[in-house]
């Protein structure tokens, strides 16, 4: 085949062409720090990338759910530990109280401060984190215990657990109804209510007073109860935190082997493109000749 000054002056803007092509695609690998900047250059690792970075968008919203589950776990078992010590010191006071050697005006001051501490328990069960009630599920902008107007207090009895999901698939109730942590209907308000009226009436004796220990000690045992399931959900949610963080750490090692270029390599590749593109040059400069007269030279 007969090969023309044409064809030389083609190929070898061609091949410069390329060269020029291979020396931009180092350049920007090594500026961006990505193997690839648009789908088309590779579309295995684009679309191996799009899979990878949807895992790690799901895992990172999971630690944000975390927080969410450790605002509500932590300020509810905040304040049942403050309505234990409550009860503690309502419990101190009944003792007292069931003394016979305790005058009427002794038995009411006992009484008032009985009714402050339940008052004082209702707003422990009113408790908002934000503008949440933490003790009513759900029902977040409803209160759970209400103060009713001829002076009973109501304990609401919605039983819905706020579940957040921590993992794939797997929630975990985060809240304690009403219910269980105050008791419904003739609950622990009513209880209370009925201790401040005994301790108000001069007929009470003593050994009427003992019978409110019992119900004392039983709301208290419940309470513990409840903390301790606070606990255990806690660890539980405390070890799943530390499985997160794991899959975490490998969803962005499988994104960075997927998708960052290994630096050595591409300097290396873009030092030897450097020589084979100057090669190209100095060929093209003797194959092309200028003028006539370098042609006949």
């Amino acid at each position: 085949m007969r090969i023309t000054q044409s064809m030389l002056a083609n190929n070898m803007l061609k091949q410069i062409t390329r060269s020029y092509e291979k020396l931009d695609q180092y350049q920007t690998q090594l500026s961006t720090g990505k193997k690839i900047t648009r789908p088309s250059d590779d579309p295995v690792v684009a679309m191996k990338g799009i899979a990878y970075r949807s895992n790690l968008a799901e895992v990172e919203q999971f630690k944000r759910n975390f927080s969410e589950a450790y605002n509500w776990v932590e300020n509810s078992d905040s304040a049942l530990d403050k309505a234990t010590q409550a009860l503690q010191r309502i419990r101190e006071l009944v003792v007292q109280a069931s003394n016979d050697t305790y005058e009427e005006t002794q038995r009411q001051s006992i009484a008032k401060e009985v009714r402050q501490l339940t008052e004082h328990l209702v707003t422990i069960a009113n408790t908002k984190v934000g503008d949440k009630y933490i003790f009513n599920g759900a029902k977040t902008t409803e209160p759970p215990v209400t103060v009713n107007p001829d002076g009973t207090i109501s304990v609401s009895t919605n039983s819905q657990q706020l579940n957040i999901e921590l993992a794939k698939g797997i929630y975990i109730p985060v809240n304690i109804p009403p219910s269980t942590a105050f008791g419904a209907g003739s609950g622990l308000f009513s209880d209370l209510q009925n201790l401040a009226a005994s301790l108000e009436n001069p007929s009470t004796t003593g050994n009427d007073l003992t019978g409110y220990l019992d119900k004392l000690d039983s709301h208290l045992t419940n309470l513990l109860g409840v903390r301790a399931e606070l606990g255990a959900r806690m660890n539980r949610i405390e070890l799943m935190e530390d499985r997160i963080d794991s899959q975490q750490v490998i969803a962005e090692k499988m994104l960075s082997d997927n998708e960052d270029v290994d630096l050595e390599k591409v300097i290396t590749d873009l030092k030897t493109q450097e020589s084979v593109h100057r090669a190209a040059l100095a060929v093209g400069a003797r194959v092309i000749q200028p003028t006539l007269v370098d042609f006949l030279r």
